[in-house]
């Protein structure tokens, strides 16, 4: 089976899972951040709902350079985030799709300030930098919703929001 095969529906089950938790981020708290070392919640939604875009970005170069002064996206409300993310997760998704094997051990390169920060093959760039990245900070979007009392919507299962075995138990 190619990779590009394996991954889809993983790909698939973890942009439902993230499109999930971008639908609860409420308009209004956009500049909430729980430590002054931590990142605004609409900055840390925005680069969730970004990293889709990683996806495409991996299979269709194999250089990126980010220069230091660098400004990040920031998203100000809930409709321009799912669309900044559904139009990477299609885009991704395409690109994932049509690309061989051959594509997926070209060495992926990211490079600040000049400096070589990642150069790994894009495979392996796909799995940490874009999946597994997103999925981290999609749970620590989940906290800082948990943090304002916002129902957080079940991932893996259930959430504490949605226990249905424990209403099974109450009964």
């Amino acid at each position: 089976m190619s990779f590009s095969k394996a991954l889809l529906p993983e790909f698939d089950r973890e942009m439902k899972n993230t499109r999930k938790v971008l639908e609860c981020v409420p308009d209004g708290k956009f500049d909430y951040k729980p430590h002054e070392k931590s990142m605004t919640l609409g900055r840390l939604a925005t680069h969730v709902a970004e990293m889709a875009e990683w996806a495409r970005t991996t299979i269709t170069t194999e250089l990126h350079e980010m220069e230091p002064g660098f400004k990040p996206r920031i998203a100000t409300t809930r409709a321009e985030l799912l669309e900044i993310f559904d139009k990477g997760v299609a885009e991704g998704r395409e690109k994932i799709a049509v690309a061989m094997d051959e594509d997926w051990k070209k060495i992926w390169v990211f490079k600040y300030a000049g400096q070589v920060m990642i150069s790994q093959p894009r495979s392996e760039v796909m799995r940490e930098m874009v999946m597994n990245h997103m999925i981290h900070h999609r749970a620590q979007l989940g906290v800082y919703l948990r943090l304002n009392n916002i129902a957080i919507p079940g991932v893996y299962g259930p959430s504490a929001d949605e226990q249905p075995f424990q209403v099974a138990q109450a009964s």
